[in-house]
């Protein structure tokens, strides 16, 4: 039922008209509302009371823009249903823009829970132009869930009372359905009832210890007993076991032999998670180990951000992007989000699950609807988008962004003993860098070698580093490597300061490496001077090496001899602590 405004000088039903004012309507055209139409009203034990809705579109975020351009009569149906002006034959880029801002009011959100990665990313629908128009309300008379039907392989909203109601009855539903906070719910229902959040306080100090306890029992994680640090003969051999093909290809150092036999061998290097590090430690303490003990507080994002609180106070530390936890700290990011805004500054974050790799479901907005909406998919942290980059200038396009990895060593934690590989690895971005069209993943993302069909720029490290010199002739490299290292150095410090589960575990027998992906950001020391700021984006366990092994085939020897042999001089690697 579409609903009139009405005139004050108009004898209006009053308590209708107050109604009106406290309804958020969507979209800026007429208001529209659901009512209930059955003379005799509607049962909620009734069976027939339960109704299906179409979903008018279903897409995931990083396609909109491209079907909106080409599917014929998308953007006239969206821009209808949004009440957006468009009355064109043509998509033109003004509506499309419209309708990628409004979207955040009328989507709903499931993911597939089997398939690839890829296929798991969360979808995004939207309701036809009947379960569009339900309204929002705390006290709702419906409600709504997302149902997919195997064998249509379709999606369909399921709606139905939860009272009886009778005729005339508006139909609505809880927009923010299961929070029961006071104050999330504010927060969640922002992009329809806009509200400043400006007296909370956007101060994040470092969780509770509660906090970590429960990540710990969550991963399932069984801590190590206290054991004294292995002793080994000095020439002897060790057997390997390993399900990594690149370390079976390519450790050939004659003190590490293959074993097939988890049982026998002196070394387990393994691929996925190891979990039960009670039992290791008290049936097999000398059984050297790959992993370390709740490493996990480096490469899970909302994790990290969190021990790098220790280094820097609750804005972080220089060397990582300001991040929030959207699951624990959503009015704290609103409020900044706002303050920022009052000032005028740059207001650009990217949306990462805390969980994926390869850039999947990772967003880059300066909108606040969408961050607030992209909580409701999978749980993610907001990191402020690093808006002036470092460039490296590609003579095929221009001044593109690039990230930098390196892999580093850590050989104890106490005390802490860590290394970095001597050479470290590039990915540059395909097109040249501006803050704008943030959904073009060739402008803002350095992860190429995961697209089909997109190309990949290599350039070697001894390549690269004279010609960044020659493009920042007062920047030499030896100086950006050392601040790099220097917030490694912290990063490690930080996160092996306090004891396991709040800290990593100092288990004598583990070791590991970790790929560690940054970016150089434009910043101004407390001099005035402009200087590179090292920027950490994440920590990799056990990541893919290999263009390691390819291009520097004694890696995994050097990592070998350095991690369980004692013997860094020999390698390929510097001492960071």
């Amino acid at each position: 039922m579409q609903v009139e405004e009405v005139d004050d000088e108009e004898e209006g039903d009053e308590e209708m008209e107050e109604q009106l004012k406290k309804k958020p309507n969507p979209g800026n055209g007429p208001c529209f509302k659901v009512i209930v139409t059955n003379e005799n009203g509607l049962q909620a034990s009734n069976p027939n009371s339960v109704f299906l809705i179409d979903h008018a579109w279903t897409y995931r975020v990083e396609h909109a823009r491209q079907q909106l351009l080409h599917v014929p009569g998308l953007l006239h149906r969206m821009a209808n249903l949004m009440g957006i002006d468009f009355h064109g034959e043509i998509p033109d880029e003004g509506s499309i823009e419209q309708v990628l801002q409004e979207m955040w009011k009328y989507n709903q959100t499931y993911q597939l829970s089997q398939g690839t990665a890829e296929e798991k990313v969360p979808v995004w629908y939207i309701m036809d132009e009947f379960g569009s128009r339900i309204q929002h309300s705390d006290q709702p008379s419906f409600a709504t869930a997302p149902l997919f039907y195997m064998p249509q392989q379709i999606a369909y909203t399921v709606l139905w009372p939860l009272r009886d109601l009778e005729t005339g009855d508006e139909v609505t539903r809880d927009y923010a359905h299961g929070e029961t906070d006071r104050l999330i719910r504010k927060c969640v229902l922002l992009p329809w009832v806009p509200e400043e959040v400006l007296d909370v306080s956007c101060f994040t100090p470092e969780p509770s210890d509660e906090y970590y306890q429960a990540i710990l029992a969550e991963n399932k994680e069984k801590l190590p007993v206290v054991i004294n640090p292995p002793v080994y003969a000095k020439d002897k051999v060790f057997k390997v076991f390993t399900d990594i093909q690149q370390v079976l290809n390519n450790l050939t150092h004659p003190r590490f032999v293959f074993t097939d036999d988890e049982g026998q061998a002196d070394i387990l290097y393994n691929f996925s998670h190891f979990k039960d590090y009670r039992k290791l430690s008290e049936e097999r303490p000398e059984v050297l180990v790959n992993q370390f003990p709740c490493e996990n507080l480096l490469t899970v994002k909302d994790c990290l951000a969190s021990v790098a609180r220790r280094a820097g106070g609750p804005d972080g530390p220089r060397w990582l992007p300001r991040t929030f936890n959207l699951q624990t700290e959503l009015p704290q990011f609103i409020s900044y989000f706002q303050q920022r805004d009052r000032r005028g500054e740059d207001n650009h974050w990217i949306c990462k699950p805390w969980n994926l790799a390869r850039s999947l479901d990772t967003h880059i907005t300066n909108s606040l609807n969408s961050i607030i909406r992209q909580r409701e998919s999978s749980p993610k942290v907001v990191c402020k988008y690093i808006e002036e980059p470092v460039l490296f200038h590609r003579e095929d396009v221009g001044m593109v962004k690039f990230d930098i990895r390196y892999v580093v060593l850590l050989r104890s934690i106490k005390p802490l003993r860590l290394y970095s590989y001597d050479v470290f690895w590039l990915r540059f971005s395909n097109r040249a860098f501006s803050l704008d069209d943030l959904d073009d993943y060739e402008k803002h993302f350095t992860v190429m070698n995961y697209a089909p069909g997109v190309t990949l720029k290599q350039v070697h490290c001894e390549d690269f580093i004279p010609l960044f010199e020659k493009q920042y002739p007062e920047y030499p490299w030896t100086t950006v490597q050392a601040d790099i290292f220097k917030a490694f150095a912290e990063l490690f410090q930080v996160a092996s300061a306090k004891p396991a589960p709040l800290g990593i575990c100092d288990y004598p027998s583990s070791r590991a490496i970790y790929a560690i992906d940054l970016m150089l950001k434009w910043d101004t020391s407390r001099d005035g001077k402009r200087i590179m700021q090292p920027q950490i984006l994440e920590v990799n366990f056990n990541p893919d090496c290999d263009r390691a092994c390819k291009y520097h085939p004694t890696f995994f020897n050097d990592v070998f001899s350095t991690l369980f042999l004692d013997e860094p001089d020999s390698c390929h690697v510097t001492c960071i602590v």
